[in-house]
C-alpha cells in the first residue's frame, strides 16, 4: 500500500464527506434503549441508520451489499458485505447507539450540539462510536483505490451497545451462517493513552451492576427522637460496603475479585506507563489538591485495567437538599458499579458479592441485593507475529511512534461474547477515545487527526492481513 496515496484519499474523504456527516449525526438524540425506553416511537434511532445507511451507500467500494436488519422487538443492524480476495473474512464492529445527555457541559456546547474547535468534533457519539463505519469503510475505500487486495470484509454496525449489547448475540447467531469464521476481527470502540501513537487494546474489564438496599423502618421518623436508638440505614449501608472495599485505599477486598495478572501484561503497562508518564492519571480533571491513588504510572496503569474497582453511581431513599428535614430515613439504597478483572469471571464474583453483602448485617438490618447486569470481561488471545508486525508498521507509517498495549478500564460487553463464538480469530480492538475525549460524560469530543491515522492503520492491518495469507 503506498502510504501518501492512502494518506491523501483518507484525508480527502473525511473533509468532504465524513465530517459533515458525523455533524449531522451528533444532532441526533438516538439515546440507546438502555436510556430511551420509547426510542422506536421517536425514530431517533431511525434517523441515525438511514443517516449511516445512506452515506455508506455513496461509496464507491465494489460489489459492496449493504442490509439494515431488523429482528422483531430488537434494536436494527446495519450489515455490508464486501467481497476480497481469497477464502479469508475480517469482521469489522461499531455501534452507533449513543449514551445520554449528562450534565456539565461547557458554555457553547452540548450532546446534541456539533462544534468544531482545534481539531475535535465536540459532541455526544461522534467518539464513541460513530467514527467507526466511516473508519472501516474509508479503510477499505483506500486500498481498493490503488488496487491493494484484501480479504472479505464483513462490516456490522449495532444500535445496542451503550445498553450492553443486548440484541447483538441474536443477529449473530442470525446472520452466523452469513458471516462465516472470520480469521480476524476489528473492533474499533476503545480507547488510547495519547493521540501520539496505535493503542492496541489487549483486555477488558468485566462489569456487576446491583442495588445494595438497607431498610431499617417502615417510615421516617423524627430524627432527634430517634437518633442513638434507630440504627441509620445509611451507617449500616456503610459498613456492608466496608466488606467489600477498604475505604482508605479503594483495594476490593475479596480474594474471590483478584486475578494473576499475566506477566506479559505487566511489562506491557510498564511500557504504557513509560510513554504515557504522569499523563495516566493528569487526563482525570480532578479538583484542585485531589490526588490519584497511590502508586506507581505502572501499577495506576494496572489498577484500572486488572483489578477490581467499586464506583457508587446512584442512590435513592436520599431526598435533595432542599427537602431535607430531620428525619431518619427509613431506607438507603445504592447502585453499585463493580469492575472485574479481565479473567474474573462475573458467576463468581456475583456469588461472592451476595453472599459478603447479606449474610449477617449489622443489627439485623434487612439488606437486599438486586443485581442489574453481570458480564464477564475480556483477554485477548496471544497476537500472531504477523499482526504485531503489521501493527508495529502501522503505527509508525501513521503516526510516527511505536503502537504500544494496553488494557482498557471499561467493559465492551460482546467482545467476550465474539472471543466465544470466533476462538480461532485474531484481535485487533482500537479506538480513538484519549486524554479528554470523556466519552459518556460532558464534553465528549472526537480527535480528528486521531480518527484519520486509525483509519490509515485499519488500511494497512487489511493489506497485512491478506499478504500474511498469501505467504
Amino acid at each position: 500500500m503506498d502510504i501518501a496515496r492512502a494518506r491523501a484519499y483518507i484525508d480527502s474523504l473525511w473533509d468532504s464527506s465524513i465530517l459533515p456527516t458525523l455533524v449531522d449525526y451528533i444532532r441526533i438524540p438516538n439515546k440507546s434503549p438502555a436510556f430511551d425506553f420509547d426510542w422506536q416511537a421517536h425514530g431517533y434511532m431511525e434517523q441515525a441508520v438511514v443517516l449511516f445507511e445512506s452515506w455508506c451507500r455513496q461509496q464507491a467500494i465494489q460489489d459492496m451489499e449493504i442490509q439494515v436488519i431488523r429482528l422483531p422487538e430488537r434494536t436494527p443492524l446495519l450489515y455490508i458485505d464486501i467481497p476480497g480476495s481469497g477464502a479469508d473474512t475480517v469482521l469489522l464492529y461499531g455501534h452507533l447507539d449513543k449514551q445520554p445527555e449528562m450534565t456539565g457541559w461547557r458554555d457553547g456546547l452540548g450532546p446534541w450540539t456539533p462544534v468544531l474547535e482545534d481539531n475535535k468534533l465536540y459532541g455526544r457519539g461522534g467518539a464513541d462510536d460513530g467514527y467507526a463505519i466511516f473508519a472501516a469503510l474509508s479503510a477499505i475505500g483506500a486500498l481498493q483505490e490503488q488496487g491493494t487486495p484484501h480479504a472479505r470484509c464483513v462490516v456490522l454496525i449495532e444500535c445496542s451497545e451503550e445498553s450492553g449489547s443486548l440484541d447483538l448475540p441474536a443477529y449473530i447467531e442470525h446472520l452466523l451462517e452469513a458471516i462465516g469464521e472470520p480469521s480476524l476481527v476489528i473492533c474499533l470502540d476503545s480507547g488510547c493513552g495519547n493521540y501520539q501513537q496505535l493503542w492496541c487494546t489487549t483486555s477488558l474489564r468485566g462489569l456487576i451492576t446491583a442495588d445494595l438496599q438497607v431498610e431499617v423502618l417502615s417510615e421516617g421518623v423524627h430524627s432527634g427522637d430517634a437518633g442513638g436508638i434507630v440504627p441509620s440505614s445509611f451507617r449500616i449501608a456503610r459498613q456492608l460496603l466496608s466488606r467489600l472495599e477498604d475505604s482508605e485505599t479503594g483495594e476490593i477486598l475479596p480474594d474471590a475479585l483478584a486475578v494473576e495478572i499475566p506477566d506479559e501484561r505487566r511489562a506491557q503497562a510498564i511500557r504504557a506507563a513509560l510513554a504515557l508518564g504522569e499523563m495516566v492519571f493528569r487526563r482525570f480533571p480532578f479538583t484542585p489538591g485531589t490526588r490519584p491513588a497511590r502508586g506507581e504510572p505502572a501499577e495506576l496503569v494496572l489498577n484500572r485495567t486488572w483489578r477490581a474497582a467499586l464506583e457508587i453511581t446512584g442512590a435513592a431513599g436520599l431526598p435533595s437538599l432542599k427537602d431535607a428535614g430531620n428525619v431518619a430515613r427509613p431506607s438507603t439504597t445504592l447502585r453499585l458499579s463493580l469492575r472485574l478483572p479481565p479473567t474474573c469471571y462475573a458467576i463468581t464474583a456475583l456469588e461472592a458479592i451476595k453472599s459478603l453483602l447479606t449474610q449477617n448485617p449489622p443489627q439485623g438490618a434487612k439488606v437486599t441485593l438486586k443485581f442489574k447486569q453481570s458480564d464477564n470481561g475480556w483477554h485477548s488471545p496471544p497476537c500472531a507475529p504477523w499482526l504485531t508486525n503489521a501493527l508495529e508498521q502501522a503505527s509508525q507509517a501513521w503516526f510516527g511512534k511505536e503502537a504500544l498495549y494496553m488494557g482498557e478500564g471499561g467493559s465492551i460487553p460482546f467482545m467476550n461474547m465474539l472471543g466465544q463464538r470466533f476462538p480461532k480469530a485474531q484481535f485487533l480492538v482500537t479506538g480513538v477515545l484519549g486524554p479528554g475525549a470523556n466519552a459518556h460524560g460532558p464534553n465528549e469530543f472526537l480527535h480528528i487527526p486521531t480518527a484519520r491515522n486509525v483509519t490509515g492503520c485499519v488500511a494497512q492491518v487489511l493489506a497485512a492481513q491478506y499478504g500474511s495469507n498469501r505467504r
